[in-house]
């Protein structure tokens, strides 16, 4: 059986899978094109980009846009299918990345890490200055029904614009995390919890447009099983980024994503991050070095982040990440979500998604036999 289609507004998706937006040359147009071919929104990540710009340590800013606008192109020329682009609200230079994004008509744009309240504007901007409808769909990334409310009435009241759809991602989560880390152990915020309130928390705004916003459940999603459980509760669609990672497609080094399949559940950790969050990740000689006080200060030379205090931590996390993601782990880490130790090979993302779609059809089937056998024990 096929999996039901997720639709965002004018856009189908057949397989209702949300590639996460994985930064800092994780999730590329490599790695977003073959999810938009199997069916899925593949997802280009905007931070730090341009890393491999050879201007990017001078002119970051252009670097990174450059790097954009190429990725964007460089997808279209092997998809034909969705391909959406994750933009932290949190880096400096977020408001010239959704305008660069809208140009160059990527069909979605996600952004959290803080409350994408202004993406309306520029994409009213963009269509005003260039005269012309530009369709890119507009969909935040949040933890909670609150952040939910408190977004579309902004959006309504000052654009008259609701959110096409939200992402709502839970503390299972790899990389950077929405949560207060007290809370990423709670059951209250579970993501088997959150769901079911943010689909009643955007009932109101849904009914008020006449449309649907498909919520998007994301934060420790590893088989099709998850997928038809957040379905059942609500959602009309999942996101995925660790299982990405371990595909030949995937942007990173082989050396990244070969810690993936080598990972251990006691190597998952919750760090704290030079930009004021939480973070999951692989545990690593670097994260220890740096909870010991060992590293040293650094000249920020990237500036991308708004909310890192490179007076207060001993390393520069986009350059760690980019250490990593090029396979030196000794000089950064992995961000990872929690069920990374499950992986335990590399397969392309057609044996990726072929496996999630045999999964859900296995939990619909024995779905579907208990409910045989509780009906014919009541006769």
């Amino acid at each position: 059986m096929a999996f039901p289609a997720l639709r965002i507004g004018d856009l189908t998706a057949t397989v209702p899978v949300v590639q996460g937006g994985m930064g800092v040359g994780i999730s590329l147009s490599r790695l977003a094109s073959a999810v938009a071919n199997q069916g899925g929104i593949g997802v280009i990540a905007g931070a730090m980009i341009g890393m491999k710009e050879p201007d990017v340590i001078k002119n970051p800013v252009e670097a990174n846009l450059r790097a954009l606008r190429n990725e964007i192109e460089k997808a279209r020329e092997m998809t034909n299918g969705i391909i959406g682009v994750n933009i932290m609200v949190a880096l400096t230079t977020f408001s010239e990345m959704v305008r660069t994004a809208i140009e160059k008509r990527a069909d979605i744009i996600f952004s959290g890490a803080g409350l994408p309240l202004d993406m309306p504007r520029i994409l009213r901007e963009v269509c005003d200055e260039k005269k012309e409808a530009f369709k890119t769909k507009l969909v935040p990334i949040i933890s909670s029904a609150r952040a939910a409310s408190v977004i579309a009435k902004k959006w309504i009241s000052r654009f008259n614009y609701l959110p096409d759809a939200f992402v709502v991602e839970g503390p299972k989560a790899g990389g950077h995390l929405g949560f207060k880390p007290g809370d990423i152990q709670s059951p209250e915020f579970a993501l088997e919890k959150l769901v079911p309130e943010v689909v009643e928390a955007v009932k109101p705004f849904e009914d008020q447009f006449g449309r649907p916003v498909p919520i998007i459940a994301a934060g420790g999603v590893y088989t099709g099983a998850d997928i038809k459980k957040f379905l059942d509760l609500g959602a009309a669609g999942v996101q995925m980024g660790t299982r990405f990672v371990a595909t030949h497609e995937c942007d990173a080094d082989e050396r990244f994503k070969q810690s993936y399949v080598d990972a251990r559940q006691e190597d998952v950790t919750i760090i704290s991050s030079p930009v004021g969050m939480p973070g999951r990740a692989l545990s690593n000689d670097f994260i220890a070095a740096s909870r010991e006080g060992l590293k040293k200060p650094f000249k920020c030379v990237f500036h991308c982040v708004h909310t890192c205090q490179q007076e207060k931590t001993p390393y520069c996390i986009a350059q760690a990440l980019l250490n990593a993601m090029r396979g030196n782990l000794e000089r950064g880490f992995a961000f990872c979500g929690s069920n990374v130790f499950r992986i335990d090979k590399i397969i392309s993302v057609r044996e990726l998604m072929d496996s999630l779609q045999r999964e859900f059809d296995d939990a619909k089937a024995s779905l579907s036999k208990s409910v045989q056998s509780i009906l014919g024990g009541s006769k």
